[in-house]
């Protein structure tokens, strides 16, 4: 079961995307996605080592963004792999085959190549464009969720991604997304973790009562 809730951290140093994974985890996350993209691969392995300590103290779940073997190194629960990342083939073959892999889409058809590498889960975005980012993809909306998710009729849980915020659940988990993912928002304040949580929990409770 992939939680329907990710943190993707965020941080300019490893001291703060520690701190900000400790805060998470602390208020109640399921999986956090460590990322940093700014240090060296000795860097990131010594950071990861630690994000494992606060993850198995909190007992959340850890992935790791791009470094697979680093994934593996130190027993996290998987790797994620945006687009510009090895492929998901190439990954598994150097994982464990208890670890999971997630992957990157921004449309229909890097969905279905995704699913053809056989990815435990997919994060779709963006959902809204982010003002900051430029030359970013189209923003898919709640449209583009509907018919992506109809298109592909998948049991693989697809994520939604970009500038998601509290008020957006509801609808989004209408078009077919399974969970989403999150940066911002939790860490510009960690108590939404809770928020996010019965939203996301209240879809489910209310999916079991109309299954007949």
């Amino acid at each position: 079961m992939i939680p329907k809730l990710h943190y993707i951290s965020e941080g300019n140093s490893p001291k703060e995307v520690l701190e900000n994974i400790q805060k998470a985890c602390t208020s109640g996350i399921e999986i956090v996605q460590l990322k940093l993209d700014t240090i060296s691969e000795k860097k990131f392995l010594k950071l990861a080592n630690e994000v494992k300590e606060i993850t198995t103290h909190f007992q959340t779940r850890l992935v790791i963004n791009k470094h697979y073997k680093i994934a593996k190194e130190i027993k996290a629960d998987g790797v994620h792999l945006d687009k510009n990342h090895s492929c998901p083939i190439e990954a598994r073959k150097h994982i464990y085959t208890w670890q999971i892999i997630g992957g990157s889409a921004n449309t229909l058809q890097d969905c279905e190549t995704l699913l053809e590498k056989q990815v435990d889960y997919i994060m779709l975005s963006p959902f809204k464009n982010s003002t900051e980012e430029e030359n970013s993809p189209t923003a898919l909306g709640l449209n583009g969720y509907t018919l992506i998710t109809e298109a592909l009729h998948t049991e693989t849980p697809i994520l939604g991604f970009g500038e998601i915020t509290t008020k957006d659940v509801s609808a989004i988990l209408k078009t077919g997304i399974s969970g989403i993912a999150v940066t911002e928002e939790i860490t510009n304040n960690f108590d939404v973790i809770k928020t996010y949580n019965q939203l996301l929990k209240a879809s489910s409770t209310e999916e079991k009562r109309h299954t007949f």
